[in-house]
């Protein structure tokens, strides 16, 4: 089985061996970097399962950092480390895209069960696509267009854009409307009772020529949602 690779990004050197110990012993390998510029180099081009990233940093401070690695690598999981009784570290983590916070001192069960946690949540997370094949018609999701197997091209509005692509990064998966109306449309479906992703699924269907009663590019998964139909390979 291939293990894991943590990237640690601390500045005290103590601190830093402790985790990068703790990480080797829970069944991950590790690598290190004490100050925030190099471990931005290394988080963008590593193969990485996660980033522990410490808040205070010299050269590149914890949410600088952050805030580079979400718009290049935005479905890496990202935990921050935090100094006791900032909260307002922690909130600020989380509002600028950390998966979880952990407040120093910490022990290596708490650490582990904390990466572990986050992992399992993230490896249900889309992975980007720029471009989807299946059943004969090709999306561009860059410039919003789909090919037909006619050869007529069809503009998508951002919204069928972003749900197709979610789908579409979610091979194999039924997506519940409630989790698209958080990723794609930013809204919180708690006590909200709206038809706009089905509403949005028939007009893409539409213009992907797809017919509901024989799907052949969004399948409807009866009380839980959508999903996408096998991709061509």
């Amino acid at each position: 089985m291939t293990r894991r690779t943590v990237l640690v990004v601390e500045d005290d050197a103590a601190i830093r061996r402790g985790i990068v110990d703790a990480l080797r012993f829970g069944g991950f390998d590790a690598l290190e970097r004490g100050d925030g510029a190099s471990g931005l180099e290394t988080a963008l081009g590593a193969d990485l399962a996660l980033v522990l990233l410490d808040v205070m940093l010299p050269a590149m401070d914890g949410f600088e950092v952050l805030a580079r690695l979400r718009r290049a690598r935005p479905r890496l999981p990202v935990i921050m480390v935090t100094a006791r009784g900032a909260e307002a570290d922690c909130v600020n983590g989380l509002e600028n895209g950390a998966d979880d916070y952990i407040v120093k001192p910490f022990g290596a069960r708490e650490l582990l069960a904390r990466v572990e946690a986050v992992l399992r949540r993230s490896a249900e997370r889309p992975r980007d696509v720029s471009e989807l094949r299946i059943a004969g018609r090709r999306v561009d999701f860059e410039r919003r267009e789909v090919t037909l197997p006619s050869g007529e091209t069809r503009l998508l509005s951002e919204k069928e854009a972003a749900t197709l692509r979610y789908l579409a990064g979610s091979p194999g998966r039924a997506i519940a409307r409630d989790e698209l109306l958080r990723t794609v449309w930013g809204l919180d479906p708690t006590n909200l009772h709206t038809r706009t992703v089905d509403v949005h699924v028939a007009r893409l269907r539409g213009k992907l020529d797809d017919d509901p009663s024989r799907p052949a590019v969004i399948v409807t998964v009866r009380d839980r949602g959508y999903m996408l139909a096998r991709a061509d390979a």
